[in-house]
This record gives structure tokens, sequence and C-alpha cells, in this order.
């Protein structure tokens, strides 16, 4: 077993690696930005080492910086995370040709996988279903309108290098297609660094089910089995459960098949997911794409299997086996989680950036909150504004639903708009509670709401002038608190005192709000 191990990242994800590595024994080494300095990931740390300025192509990205760390530091193997560099197939061969360890599958599984023309090349050799559409990168705007007009309208054409909706445009009528053609283009250039694109057919009121895969280097292949992230804005999923809603043994057994296939074609180790689209009505599943590392929505997996995924990743890379096979895996229950995002859901989900000013964290039964962030803590421009990921279990889903409702109600974020109000909607959601979801799930939501809303009796709608008078008792609760901060400072005061400052500003406010 490894005795140091660099986490080549920040956040939650950071946080959730050095606490497996406690698990372990190991002993977790971190990297910052100047930005991150006094970051939460950086005092849990046994040692800490800053490698550039706030943005992130000037430290996270700095594949150099991040290698002098480890030879600085005496690191045996570098654990990536997600995003940044975690399916960099670059920075994965750097590590290993320095001597180290990456937690990780190899860089040719990743550069098979990670580009999505060749991981579709792949899947279709490995009798995988795949979505119809190209396997090479389009060379031109002609061959677009060809491939669209032999596959019929609406299409998708995606990014071949990336994901997370960057570069990825549904083209509904030949009209559209130069435009977005050009857009997706620009978009993949800006994002990956790579503008080739492909193209697919679209298929309407697609579920994302995605299956969570593990592999070992003694030839053990196993599949965890699946999330559901239907629910996504920007292409880019926001709430994700496992089991999904609309499975069965059947069809997990036939997607879990088809995941470790795709696995075992490319020879594949450590943890990974194979991502699908399936059709509501049919239940047909096609291959999507293969995300070559840890997903950040593994916790609804642990929760319901029982296995913690970043310890496996560790254990594999030191050489050892799966300290399970498949027939051990028993899926108990029903886990959903919420991406608490430091975002304005009334404002196209925009980020809000700024300082937290207070931090009151859910718990109880079933309730696993994986933040990195804590009170007084700056959510940065700079970087993914993720606060948390909000997780609840329970027997059954509507158990789960009664839990995740009960903790995002205990949950408060002071100083910056989050999407937690959302989420509280979301929960209370007809459509949510009965399962009925799609990737177009909150656009729907959204046209509900409003129809609501403009049904009402005009009496029954917010008074301008009540709402005004809250936005003012909202900023005297604000002004309050910081006199009291102020005064707490200059006085040298106790932690009780000012305690009991932010509780009285608060009565006050609330009492003339109410006056």
């Amino acid at each position: 077993m490894f005795k140091k191990i660099l986490i080549a990242n920040r956040g939650e994800i950071a946080v959730r690696i050095i606490r497996a590595c406690r698990d372990l024994g190991i002993s977790p080494v971190a990297v910052f930005s100047e930005a991150d300095r006094e970051a939460l990931h950086v005092r849990l740390a046994d040692e800490a080492y800053e490698i550039g300025t706030a943005p992130s192509v000037e430290s996270y990205l700095r594949i150099e910086r991040i290698m002098d760390v480890a030879r600085r530091s005496g690191a045996e193997a570098i654990h990536p995370g997600y995003g940044f560099l975690a399916e960099n197939a670059d920075f994965a061969q750097t590590v290993v040709e320095a001597g180290l360890t990456f937690i990780g599958p190899s860089s040719e599984a990743m550069q098979l996988m990670g580009m999505k023309t060749s991981a579709r090349r792949v899947a279709t050799l490995a009798g995988v279903p795949v979505v119809p559409g190209t396997t090479e990168p389009l060379s031109s705007l002609d061959e677009a309108r060809e491939v669209a007009a032999e596959f019929g309208y609406p299409v998708m054409l995606k990014a071949s290098a990336g994901g997370g909706g960057k570069g990825m445009r549904l083209v509904l009528t030949e009209e559209e297609l130069q435009s977005a053609f050009e857009t997706a283009q620009s978009e993949a250039a800006a994002a990956f660094g790579n503008s080739e694109v492909y193209l697919e057919k679209a298929i309407e009121r697609p579920r994302h089910i995605e299956i969570q895969i593990f592999a070992d280097n003694h030839g053990n292949f196993v599949h965890l089995g699946e999330r559901e992230c239907s629910i996504q804005r920007r292409h880019q999923k926001v709430i994700e459960e496992c089991p999904s809603p609309i499975n069965d043994a059947t069809l997990r057994e036939r997607m879990g098949a088809a995941a470790v296939s795709a696995a075992r074609a490319v020879n594949y180790t450590g943890a990974g997911t194979v991502e699908f689209l399936v059709a509501d009505a049919t239940r047909e599943f096609y291959f999507l794409e293969m995300n070559t590392r840890l997903q950040v929505e593994h916790p609804v997996t642990e929760l319901v299997t029982g296995i913690d995924l970043v310890r496996e990743q560790i254990n594999v890379a030191a050489g050892l086996p799966l300290s399970f096979r498949q027939e051990d895996v028993v899926w108990r229950g029903h886990a959903i989680e919420c991406r608490v995002y430091a975002e304005n859901p009334e404002n196209n989900f925009l980020p809000s950036p700024g300082r937290i000013t207070h931090l009151r964290v859910p718990a109880g039964p079933g309730v696993r909150d994986d933040g990195g962030i804590e009170a007084g803590a700056e959510v940065s421009i700079y970087y993914d504004p993720m606060i948390s990921k909000l997780a609840a279990w329970g027997r059954t889903r509507i158990e789960a639903i009664d839990r995740l409702r009960r903790a995002l109600d205990e949950y408060t974020v002071g100083g910056i708009k989050t999407t937690l109000p959302f989420f509280r909607e979301i929960v209370r959601d007809a459509e949510f509670i009965e399962g009925r979801l799609d990737t177009g799930f909150i656009s729907r939501f959204f046209e509900r709401r409003d129809a609501a809303l403009s049904a009402k009796p005009l009496a029954d709608q917010p008074d301008e002038t009540e709402t005004k008078r809250c936005d003012m008792a909202t900023i005297a609760v604000a002004l309050d608190y910081v006199l009291a901060q102020k005064q707490a400072s200059t006085n040298h005061q106790s932690r009780e005192q000012e305690q009991s400052q932010w509780r009285l500003a608060g009565r006050a406010a609330l009492h003339n709000s109410r006056t």
C-alpha cells in the first residue's frame, strides 16, 4: 500500500479523497492555488503546496507544477479526482513515466474512451448498442448536411473531445444546422482545444442512465448498477439517484453486461462509468460515452451498495484485487443526490460567487453531505461553483425523498444564492415523485410552475409591497450582522457574544417584517 498520495484536485472531491486516505493510513498531500490558500482540503491534508495563481490554467492544469510537488513531497501515487486533469491521457502517461502510480485507467484506455468518436467505435465492436451517428469527426458542413439528411431530423452535434454539454447542439431542422455546426465547433475548441464534432440521431425525451463499472489488474470486471441522471441543466446533471425509477433486475443485467463489455474491450482498470440514453417508452438503451474516472455522483452508489469506491480505487492502483465479486454486489434501498451549487436558478442558473456568511449542514438518519467548503469561505469565479453534494438514503424511493426534503429544509447557506430553493420545489413536484424523468425535465418543470402561477387569482399572487418589505427585512438582517461583526472585532468580544448579536439582529428584522 502507498504511504503517501498527492491529490491533484480541490474542493469537495479533494476532501473526499483525503478521508479515504485517512481510512487506509495513507498520508494525503494537497495542492492549491492562491485563491484556495485557506480552503478546507488544504487544512485537512498533511502537506499542502501552492502551485500558482487562481485561474486553473495557471495552477490545477499545470502538469509540470503538480509533478514537481509529487517529487518534492515524496508521493508514490497521484489521484486526479474528477475535472481538471482527471481524463487527460498525457497527464496519466507523465505520472507513469515519472515512476509514480496514476490512480485511474491506463493512458491508452483513456485515449480510446475519452474521445467520443473512438469510444463509439469501441462500443460498436464490443456489441454494445450505439445511437445511430458518425464514428469519425465531421470534416465539413456539407458532410454534416448529408449525414443529417440520412438519419433524419432532429439530430445532435457533439464535441468529439469532451462532455458536460460543451460543444453540444440540438438541431431540429436543416435551416438550423449551419449556425449550430459553427457554434458547436467554436465551443468545443474553447473548452477542449479541439474543434472536432460528430453527429448522431437525437432520441426524443430520453433518460440519461449510467452504469458504474470497476476492474482490477487481475482480470476482474464488475458493475455496481445504474444511476438515473436525467435531471440536467445545460446538459449537466444536478440530481442523480440509484437505482433508476424505471429499472428492474432484467434491464440492469443487460445494461451492466453491455458496460462491462465496453470496459473489457479496452482492458480497463479502476473506476469508470458507461453512460447510456434510454428510450423511456421502449426501454431500449444506446451507448453515449464513457467517463474514465470517478463520477461526481458516486455517493448514491456507495449508499445503496455499501462499497467505498474511492477506497477500491486506491486498492486497485496498489495492485490489490477488488474486494468483491459480481455476486457480492447487492442493491439495498434508494439514494438521491442534489448538487448544491452557488447558482441562481431564477436567472438561468448563472453562478453566484461571493463569501458564505453562514452555513448549516443537515444531518440525521440517512443523510450524507460531501462538502469542501465552510462558513467564511469564498466561492470563487475561477472554479466550478459546487458547494457540496447532499444525498439521502431510504429503504424505498419515497422514504429517500422524505429524508431529502427534510435535509434540504435544514440546509442553510448565507451570503450567496444557491440551488437549494430550486431543489426544495423539485422534491415536492408530482412528476419527480412519480419518477417521470427525462433530460427535458427542468424546462417542463419551469413551464408547469409558471403556468400554475399565472393561473392563480391576482389576490393570491405575491404582493409587490410585501415583497419589498421582505427584501428590506433581509437587508436589515445583513446590515445588523455586519455592524455586529465590526463591533465584535473592535471590542474583541467572545464567539458567544457574536452569536447572540446575530440572533438578536435576525429577530429584530423578523419582527419588523411582520409589522
